[in-house]
């Protein structure tokens, strides 16, 4: 069994899709976040309720428990690099095992594509004719990975308003640690809830920097079926812009990020049910992940190529500081009053906010 640091499947593993209520169970991915009694400023965003029935359908066969023989090393040593909080709080997100950022390693979230990345797979002509995926297709399917971050992000910053009280102090019992969080998406303590909508909204993005193409260079030789392009940026994609996007009305945001998406973009296929409903036999003819682009682990192909592996860590960890700056912001954004917004990241970030955000 092969055991991938970053995104944790073994080799073979059938994964499912993403989002939706799934009816009569809990809450398991939901494109569209919990409503608060304390809503956002602005309109409320509406998710496609034609992709959530679909990924709801999908999630129906998926068996639960949790998945097995599986390590979040990767996960946890880049989180832990990109947050400066307190050991306790730190741990509860980024911890291998059972740390938020790796809660969509377990099942049923692990078996769903979008919420790692998978599946956005694409090359142009000149590098394969008649490749069975659109342009236009794959992007559908990034974006469709991008949307779940974007709901998380608009579920933490209203879960966060349980943080503190009216007038700004922090609610002690709300941002207490001193037993576990339970990521199961079931009420609970404030604290405990932000850090699961964060953490279940970052580790796509972190994944996303292993499974696609944006950040590595490929092997000396012909482009191609196995050995796609790499377009060695460095700088932030575009398309993750997630903070601004949870502003803005769904359909017009997801327009403008594929409108950013590079032409020669690609992840990896994975045999899943992707957004449409459609789940291949396999990868053949297409970009795998497992053989040809993952950066899962220092041992993979493409890892060994140059330096793709530290390049996709580096990448996901300057990302996710962005991302931990951006939320930051939105929260002194959305709660000015009686400095409420800035007590909220004092209360999560500290172990002992009661003691430490007067």
């Amino acid at each position: 069994m092969e055991v991938s640091p970053f995104h944790h499947r073994p080799a073979g593993a059938i994964a499912a899709a993403d989002a939706g209520q799934l009816p009569g169970r809990d809450a398991f991915v939901r494109l569209e976040p919990r409503m608060s009694p304390h809503p956002l400023p602005g309109p409320p965003k509406a998710a496609s309720a034609a992709f959530a029935a679909v990924l709801a359908a999908a999630l129906a066969v998926v068996p639960g428990g949790p998945a097995h023989a599986f390590t979040g090393a990767n996960h946890e040593e880049i989180t832990r690099a990109a947050l400066p909080w307190d050991p306790v709080t730190l741990t509860a997100m980024a911890d291998a095992h059972d740390g938020a950022i790796n809660a969509n390693d377990r099942r049923p979230y692990f078996d769903i594509g979008p919420l790692h990345c998978d599946n956005a797979d694409y090359l142009a002509p000149r590098h394969s004719a008649g490749y069975p995926r659109t342009r236009d297709e794959a992007s559908t399917e990034l974006l469709a990975c991008v949307r779940t971050s974007v709901a998380r992000f608009r579920d933490a910053v209203r879960a966060a308003d349980g943080l503190v009280d009216a007038d700004g102090t922090v609610r002690a019992g709300e941002s207490d640690l001193s037993s576990p969080c339970t990521w199961d998406e079931k009420p609970g303590r404030a604290k405990c809830a932000v850090l699961e909508q964060l953490g279940r909204g970052w580790h796509q993005i972190e994944d996303f920097y292993a499974h696609s193409n944006w950040s590595d260079r490929p092997a000396a030789g012909p482009i191609g079926l196995d050995n796609p392009p790499g377009l060695g940026r460095t700088d932030h994609p575009p398309f993750l812009d997630i903070r601004r996007y949870s502003a803005m009305d769904d359909a017009d945001w997801t327009r403008e990020a594929r409108e950013r998406i590079p032409a020669d973009l690609t992840t990896g296929c994975y045999p899943d049910i992707d957004s449409t409903g459609v789940k291949p036999a396999d990868c053949d003819g297409r970009v795998a992940h497992t053989r040809t682009l993952n950066k899962d682990t220092v041992a993979s192909p493409r890892a060994r190529t140059g330096d793709n592996f530290r390049r996709a860590t580096a990448g996901a960890t300057a990302e996710l500081t962005r991302q931990w700056n951006d939320f930051k912001a939105e929260l002194l954004t959305a709660y000015p009053d009686h400095r409420r917004g800035a007590q909220m990241i004092c209360a999560l970030v500290h172990d002992a906010p009661a003691a430490a955000c007067p």
